[in-house]
């Protein structure tokens, strides 16, 4: 494994790909409906699934000093799964709940992301991927407009968190393809 320094932290604002397409990963928020919010994430389980079946020394290279591995970014998968299936949780049992803060770059170094263990991870992406998409496709019509508030004032609805979810799955896979 290289000895890269931790990546800078991430401090962009990522809500604009709700609005407008992503050029770096091409992810699009309009074209997908709620419809496919479940399946899409069922593929990014198979996805993570697939990358980390090979455990090779590849999975934990950095291929640069600010981008995380492959390794690195399955475990940000596997947490921000595990996230946003309890912000969908608070949403649907809360009224307008405010989601405790959450830093990547902090649970990352809690986590040691780096040395994980591959099958492990891939397990738990499974099972977290599982637990959204089953919640996600249990939300009735009149939910999706439900809300929830960030601590930095952001305000969500499960339809827009939904949204912003696919769009990290799809914009770590482009990281790590």
């Amino acid at each position: 494994m290289s000895n890269f320094p931790t990546p800078p932290p991430d401090t962009k604002d990522w809500t604009w790909v709700l609005e407008r397409p992503c050029p770096e990963c091409g992810f699009n928020s309009p074209e997908y409906g709620s419809d496919a919010f479940a399946s899409r994430i069922d593929g990014a389980a198979i996805f993570w699934q697939s990358l980390l079946e090979s455990d090779g020394p590849e999975l934990r290279e950095r291929p640069a000093p600010t981008k995380w591995s492959p390794m690195e970014y399955a475990c940000h998968i596997r947490d921000i799964l595990a996230l946003f299936d309890g912000r969908f949780d608070q949403m649907l049992t809360q009224d307008a709940p405010e989601f405790d803060d959450w830093s990547a770059d902090d649970a990352a170094a809690a986590g040691d992301y780096a040395h994980a263990d591959s099958h492990r991870v891939a397990e738990e992406i499974t099972a977290n991927a599982a637990a959204v998409s089953l919640r996600l496709r249990l939300v009735q019509d009149d939910e999706w407009e439900l809300v929830g508030d960030r601590g930095d004032g952001v305000r969500f609805t499960i339809d827009s968190l939904a949204r912003y979810l696919l769009h990290e799955l799809v914009h770590h896979e482009w990281d790590v393809s």
